[in-house]
């Protein structure tokens, strides 16, 4: 009786074995199920061969029987070093973009907010379960990066009423909760998913005023030389962008997180040169582009002039003249100096991109500065420029040379300078309960000898856009914007004319073929002889 038992014990430890295994494999969500099958089927199978000991002992003392055990055990050796190994790597996240544009790899931008997150941030994907992949596959990265971040994904179907609390209207939402505040984005591309990330973090957006009334660019205009294209960039890194006519004011408004002053053809009046050293006296923020003075009648803009040499800024009367082979590799002429090393600055840190300055001036630093305030370059061009100060002969001729003795100024020249003071007089509140430390206590001035880097027709160089931005962003101390952005996909297709396709169509169809079967006859040919 006892011995039937102990055989049944077997025959159920072996088909509890194989149920643990169908389970797991077919329903692995059914944990305590499969676990406890295993359990009782390993404990039925050692009180089995517990009671058979002598038998199993018999056995293997045959020589078959002890090569069959080692070769068993070296095939249990092998497979605990892969299982091993599979551990491991489930644990680490090693992953190696060899896409030619870093398609996947994460942005510096992205990077930089992820790891300054200090408080938890879920992220919810809605959609169905068969289209959550596109989203895993970045999302991941996003998780990985930061120990705040968790994400979720929730099928629209199963969960209906959770759907319904976050407002989903598309499958294909994805939602990012930060701090009780919620940003949504139909979108799986690292721009549009940092975009809505960085909404949640910073909360309320800031807004950028730009300057009207002395023909600067058009911040609506979709033309070659509008700024539609970089206003709606400044959005994306959730600015609110206004215009601004400053001669119908009294005052810079309070909501002002920064002034862009691009390419005024006119002065400034004097009153509106007031009303900005006021906004900047109380530490304002302001963004001057300043184009040279190309046309033999345009108008000096000496107010203009007069208020960024305060600041230790000095506008040349020159035009940049870039005759490297780096311009010349880009497609661009003399007029349009090219740069890609920056001298340290905030603005330009890790920052190693191409950009260019279609007809710029160069800038001057006010030498011990003026009342403290000291500009520091964070743009200059390469040694193989100069600035050109025979403009006439430039714009006539368009043959001009380095000539020192008639003022031209010998490369690397500096277009871009930017000036940090703190605000002298802290001025009181206007509401007595304001906390006075939400008031400025800096004030950020940058000026750029160019304005047509930041036009539509411009935004195509590789570096201009995030220039443009990092700027805007250091005058808002907005530090963890100031980054490399996150860029599309390359078109990397190629194109092929019909010459070229036929020519592909004979080698591949006729040539290769009969090129081996020719060396296959030549072979059998030299054997035979």
């Amino acid at each position: 009786m006892l011995r039937k038992i102990i055989v049944g014990f077997g025959w159920v430890g072996t088909a509890l074995t194989f149920l643990a295994v169908a389970v797991l494999w077919f329903r692995p969500e059914w944990q305590n199920v499969w676990y406890w099958c295993a359990v009782a089927g390993f404990v039925c199978v050692s009180l089995y061969l517990l009671a058979h000991w002598r038998e199993a002992s018999r056995i293997f003392r045959h020589r078959q029987a002890r090569y069959g055990s080692m070769a068993a055990l070296s095939i249990a050796a092998v497979l605990g070093i892969f299982i091993s190994i599979n551990y491991i790597a489930s644990r680490q996240n090693w992953r190696w973009d060899l896409t030619a544009a870093r398609q996947f790899t994460l942005s510096d931008q992205t990077i930089r907010i992820l790891e300054a997150l200090d408080a938890p941030m879920s992220i919810l994907v809605f959609g169905y379960d068969n289209d959550f992949d596109r989203f895993r596959s970045r999302l991941v990265e996003y998780e990985d990066l930061s120990p705040e971040v968790t994400v979720r994904y929730i099928d629209i179907d199963k969960e209906p009423i959770e759907a319904g609390q976050y407002q989903i209207q598309l499958p294909g939402t994805v939602v990012f909760e930060y701090r009780n505040r919620i940003e949504r984005v139909t979108a799986n591309t690292e721009q549009e998913l940092t975009n809505a990330m960085i909404k949640a973090v910073e909360g309320e957006s800031l807004t950028v005023y730009f300057l009207e009334g002395h023909g600067e660019k058009n911040v609506t205009s979709a033309e070659r030389d509008g700024y539609n294209a970089v206003v709606s960039a400044l959005e994306r890194d959730n600015f609110t962008v206004e215009t601004l006519v400053l001669a119908q004011r009294e005052e810079v408004p309070d909501d002002a997180s920064v002034v862009v002053v691009a390419g005024p053809d006119n002065d400034l009046l004097a009153g509106e040169i007031d009303t900005l050293e006021r906004y900047l006296g109380r530490g304002g923020k302001a963004f001057f582009l300043v184009d040279p003075q190309v046309l033999v009648d345009a108008p000096p803009l000496v107010n203009l002039e007069q208020l960024l040499a305060a600041w230790a800024v000095e506008l040349s009367n020159d035009v940049v003249v870039d005759m490297s082979a780096m311009g010349q590799m880009t497609g661009f002429d003399a007029s349009v100096p090219v740069t890609a090393s920056y001298p340290p600055h905030a603005i330009t840190e890790r920052f190693s991109f191409l950009t260019a300055f279609p007809l710029a001036r160069s800038l001057t630093a006010t030498t011990g500065g003026v009342n403290g305030r000291m500009a520091q370059p964070f743009v200059e061009t390469g040694a193989g420029s100069w600035a050109e100060s025979n403009i006439d002969l430039l714009t006539s001729d368009g043959e001009v040379e380095l000539d020192e003795a008639q003022g031209d100024v010998a490369g690397p020249v500096v277009i871009g300078l930017a000036v940090t003071a703190p605000v002298e007089t802290t001025p009181e509140p206007v509401d007595p309960e304001v906390d006075i430390n939400g008031t400025a206590t800096e004030t950020r001035v940058a000026v750029m000898g160019d304005s047509d880097f930041a036009s539509n027709f411009a935004l195509g160089i590789q570096g201009n856009r995030d220039l443009f931005l990092n700027t805007v962003n250091w005058l808002a101390q907005q530090k963890n914007l100031v980054a490399i952005r996150a860029r599309q996909p390359e078109d990397r297709r190629i194109t092929l004319t019909a010459n070229q396709q036929r020519r592909i169509q004979w080698l591949s169809l006729v040539f290769l073929p009969g090129l081996i079967l020719g060396t296959g006859i030549y072979s059998r040919w030299q054997r035979r002889s």
